[in-house]
């Protein structure tokens, strides 16, 4: 079938939006109509080619044994809402009609990471960048007769989409797909940042470095978790008037701002938690975020570093002496299918806020414009209406 869709074709190329050929869905696969999708950072570092290896990586990749993906042309989109238009033979969770919410993670439910919680981790989700489906190693989306590698296996930017049952999450009808959308990687990823994987705990201090599309969700979670004082730190003076709707008590325009605001109001001890989610994370940022930790305090990296950025400053006679953490987070470390519908049961029961996030919607056509908007930092989430 034809599906209008935004493909990416190299660093630094705009958008098209054209027509792509999907086949049906095979064994263990599912049809969706799509309604929404996110406008994530995820997806605009491939265009600005912050996570494309150069021609020498990928030479260093390759003697190292790792296969190195073809990136383009690229389906673009890993977060979104939608209702199943048909299944596969196999499938089992999902029946036309439903209501899903796309998860950029597939979960296997058989590997070590998942059968330990660690949904998150899953095997299967090292192919995520690969032209071949997980389920059975053939391909489903096709551009001039060239397969496409769909951003984490799923490619959102489309009209309809073919993925494994695994990347699909039903949520109950009554739910508005919009707010379903936003759960599939920015809402998840931030509130699990600033909340189960920063281990915030009541009466702490937490700071939270860059409050876009994830860094306003780990305000929320970090609220919902009981901070005390929570700190938004952003350059954009329209996303810090907005933290405070979200649970923020203090605001900051930038790392060493911040230093001096959480000095005073902790009385020189220092945050208890640092979360870092800005859309592109600068080496020397590690250093000021590991500075506004207290002794034994914990800073989380969420937001992506230049893949050419291998380098990091950091005081380490502080790191020891002091006991801080540095650790590296992935989708907040919750699981899809169990943290999708609470959060969504949250927002039912008023508990977070998922309507606001969306200060701009865009039709696909608008794909480029919804990017320029990203970059300049004019939106907490921007998503895509199909309908």
């Amino acid at each position: 079938m034809k599906s209008k869709a935004a493909v990416l074709r190299g660093v630094g190329i705009d958008w098209e939006v054209t027509e792509v050929d999907l086949d049906p869905p095979h064994a263990g696969e599912v049809l969706v109509k799509m309604a929404y999708a996110g406008i994530c950072h995820s997806d605009e570092h491939f265009y600005t080619g912050d996570s494309v290896p150069g021609a020498d990586m990928e030479e260093m990749m390759r003697a190292a044994g790792v296969d190195v993906p073809e990136w383009f042309p690229m389906l673009g989109g890993h977060e979104g809402s939608g209702v199943v238009e048909a299944v596969g033979p196999e499938v089992h969770t999902l029946a036309p009609g439903d209501h899903v919410a796309v998860s950029f993670f597939p979960a296997c439910g058989r590997c070590r990471w998942c059968v330990t919680g660690h949904t998150y981790l899953c095997d299967v989700g090292a192919d995520v960048y690969s032209k071949a489906m997980t389920t059975d190693g053939t391909c489903r989306r096709h551009l001039n007769g060239e397969n496409l590698m769909a951003m984490m296996q799923v490619g959102t930017f489309s009209e309809y989409v073919v993925a494994s049952e695994r990347s699909l999450v039903k949520i109950n009808d009554w739910i508005p797909l919009e707010a379903a959308s936003l759960v599939s990687c920015g809402v998840t990823t931030g509130f699990g940042s600033g909340s189960v994987a920063a281990g915030t705990e009541a009466g702490d201090t937490v700071v939270v470095i860059g409050v876009g599309g994830i860094g306003m969700n780990a305000v929320q979670g970090a609220k919902v978790a009981g901070a005390k004082h929570i700190v938004a730190v952003d350059p954009s003076e329209i996303k810090r008037s907005l933290a405070p709707t979200f649970g923020a008590t203090h605001t900051a325009v930038d790392a060493g701002a911040a230093l001096e605001l959480v000095k005073e109001i902790t009385w020189g001890v220092m945050a208890d938690r640092v979360v870092l989610t800005p859309g592109v994370v600068p080496p020397d940022l590690i250093m000021l975020g590991m500075m506004l930790l207290r002794k034994g305090g914990t800073c989380v990296l969420t937001g992506m570093a230049k893949i050419t950025d291998m380098n990091v400053p950091l005081i380490l006679t502080d790191m020891v002496s002091s006991c801080k953490t540095l650790k590296g987070v992935l989708y907040g470390e919750m699981n899809p299918r169990e943290a999708m519908p609470k959060l969504l049961a949250m927002y039912e029961a008023g508990q977070i806020k998922l309507d606001e996030l969306v200060t701009q919607t865009y039709k696909l056509d608008d794909i480029n414009e919804a990017m320029k908007d990203l970059r300049a930092g004019n939106n907490i989430r921007g998503v895509i209406a199909f309908n």
